[in-house]
């Protein structure tokens, strides 16, 4: 079944009506999803090398560049020299949580569900989302600094080297299990290719202003307004 809500607001391949307080986590991309940048485009933008690294990531987002791990790894490898002060400014003057975002959150705790924040990008700044948007969980990756400055590689956590499609998948299986919960009763929020592995689990997929691919496959599609456009599908 596909229906249309409000213009901008598609519902498919499942039957309504949905109650939120059946649903007891909500997993989150970040990049583009829950914040208004690609943080590791802005990153590079004092390097002057944004327009290079934001075409590897619209290209990975699309999923055309299906090593996504790989895709990183060259991304991060072009930031080497970016001072920490850098990053610093993009989180200051650039990141911005995107419409909606506090109220979707908001909305789900009220009614007793977890949140999980699970990004491509890097624990600078899912840390400062964490904190703002008080979330129970995260995974993320860690840009390696030596001496104020990057050197162009992660490094590597007791999970993983990159967080990536499949991690992404893994740790909200991990926390349904962590919290005694079926895959079925969670929520997977993203906007790019690497979001389809977790988003393929849950039993509600939601694609916010995403890719052709993403949107395709997600049970939800919000392509206009903001992420509390969500709370419209609900009873």
């Amino acid at each position: 079944m596909t229906a249309s809500l409000p213009p901008g607001l598609v519902i498919q391949n499942f039957t309504p009506p949905l109650r939120l307080a059946d649903f007891k986590l909500i997993a989150f991309d970040m990049d583009s999803t829950l914040i208004n940048i690609e943080c590791v485009d802005e990153i590079a933008d004092a390097a002057g090398r944004k327009a290079e690294v934001a075409a590897i990531t619209e290209a990975a987002m699309r999923g055309e560049i299906t090593d996504y791990k790989e895709s990183l790894r060259r991304r991060v490898t072009l930031l080497k020299g970016v001072p920490v002060s850098a990053m610093e400014q993009v989180l200051n003057e650039r990141l911005r949580l995107n419409p909606g975002a506090q109220a979707l959150v908001e909305g789900c705790l009220a009614v007793g569900m977890k949140t999980l924040l699970v990004s491509g990008g890097f624990t600078f700044f899912t840390d400062h989302v964490r904190d703002r948007l008080k979330i129970d969980f995260t995974r993320s990756n860690v840009l390696e600094v030596i001496d104020g400055a990057l050197t162009g590689r992660m490094v590597d956590q007791p999970w993983g080297d990159i967080c990536d499609g499949e991690e992404k998948r893994r740790m909200l299986l991990a926390t349904c299990a962590q919290l005694g919960i079926t895959p079925a009763q969670a929520i997977a929020m993203g906007d790019g290719a690497n979001d389809l592995p977790m988003m393929g689990e849950a039993g509600l997929s939601v694609a916010y202003h995403a890719k052709p691919k993403v949107r395709e496959q997600a049970m939800v599609a919000i392509n206009t307004g903001g992420l509390d456009r969500l709370l419209e599908v609900f009873v």
